[in-house]
């Protein structure tokens, strides 16, 4: 909830944290995948789009 709340807002830098700690919860990567998908349409496709590399960064992260 709280990654979806900065992402619509366009708040991406804070992201990083509350994404890991969502996933670090239980949220997957598809899920998150998933999420992003659905803002795009609610919260617009640009906010969607500078939340992206944030996301990949974050998933990336977690892969290694």
């Amino acid at each position: 909830m709280t990654v979806a709340a900065l992402i619509a807002t366009g708040q991406p830098e804070q992201m990083t944290f509350h994404l890991n700690r969502a996933m670090d919860n239980g949220l997957t990567q598809d899920e998150a995948g998933a999420m992003l998908s659905h803002l795009a349409f609610y919260a617009s496709w640009p906010r969607v789009f500078s939340a992206m590399p944030v996301a990949a960064d974050v998933f990336e992260s977690r892969s290694q």
